[in-house]
């Protein structure tokens, strides 16, 4: 299954379970007029998790990767940042990922 695929499933059910989360795409936008990319804002962190969940308030940060997807030297800084902060990393190849940790 593709990590769109992977990743719409577990928000579908995140969102049923009712869940206070959000998708962020973080993929950089192309731009047609300039024929570049845009420029990300300021202090836009790269590798930041997909998903982002709170939960009796703790931060949760998903990462959706297919079966072979591995962490980008990006996203394993972002998960030790997270978890260096109290928060819950998780790399989600399903949904039974998710439930898992409990949510």
């Amino acid at each position: 299954m593709k990590e769109t695929d992977l990743q719409r499933a577990i928000c579908d059910y995140l969102a049923l379970k009712g869940h206070f989360f959000s998708r962020t795409n973080n993929a950089p936008i192309f731009d047609t007029r300039r024929k570049a990319f845009r420029v990300p804002p300021k202090y836009t962190r790269k590798g930041w998790p997909g998903i982002c969940l709170i939960k009796s308030g703790t931060f949760y940060g998903i990462e959706v990767k297919s079966e072979v997807g591995k962490l980008s030297l990006e996203q394993e800084r972002m998960r030790d940042d997270i978890e260096k902060n109290g928060g819950v990393y998780i790399v989600a190849r399903g949904v039974e990922d998710v439930q898992r940790e409990g949510l």
